[in-house]
């Protein structure tokens, strides 16, 4: 059977020149993949491009509630494990640590800096007897004030930088 593509083609002779249904043809029409009416070079061209489409996984389907779009689902994956070899990298070079890791040195080195400041009192009275109680009070108090104010901007600081990591967890900050 030959067939001159510069003219309309039934649907029964598409089918059998590419190998498919009429019925899958009248749904290709139907789908807007084919133009209705279109000469058999038009429907052989854009048959082809659907396949190469299909192929490549560029197709743009309407996704079905619920439906997962595979090629973005390996894309997510593929990103999400670039960034968790990234983040081991960083941790590997001691450019990073883990928030638990970070809070419980912060929390030992805190109590242990506490624990001096309350021995501190006792300290100024072995070591300096003679000291008036107002300037010994003025002392504690300079220094409860400094203990209060490092509690509270490091209270800060970390709010601020879990706050810009949980709004923008891509972006690269400074190293821990």
């Amino acid at each position: 059977m030959i067939t001159n593509l510069d003219e309309p083609l039934t649907q029964d002779h598409f089918a059998f020149l590419v190998g498919l249904s009429r019925p899958r043809i009248g749904q290709l029409i139907d789908a807007g993949v084919l133009t209705r009416g279109a000469t058999g070079r038009q429907w052989l061209l854009e048959y082809c491009e659907r396949i190469r489409v299909t192929a490549s996984g560029r197709e743009e389907k309407e996704p079905d509630e619920g439906a997962l779009d595979l090629n973005k689902e390996k894309a997510l994956l593929a990103r999400a494990q670039r960034f968790g070899h990234e983040d081991k990298r960083k941790v590997h070079q001691g450019l990073y640590a883990s928030i638990t890791l970070l809070a419980d040195v912060l929390a030992t080195a805190s109590a242990a800096v506490v624990a001096k400041f309350e021995q501190l009192e006792g300290t100024l009275r072995k070591v300096c007897p003679d000291l008036p109680d107002p300037a010994r009070q003025a002392i504690m108090q300079t220094i409860a004030a400094a203990r209060n104010e490092w509690v509270r901007s490091t209270a800060e600081l970390i709010s601020a930088k879990v706050d810009a990591a949980t709004e923008d967890p891509d972006a690269e900050d400074d190293p821990a």
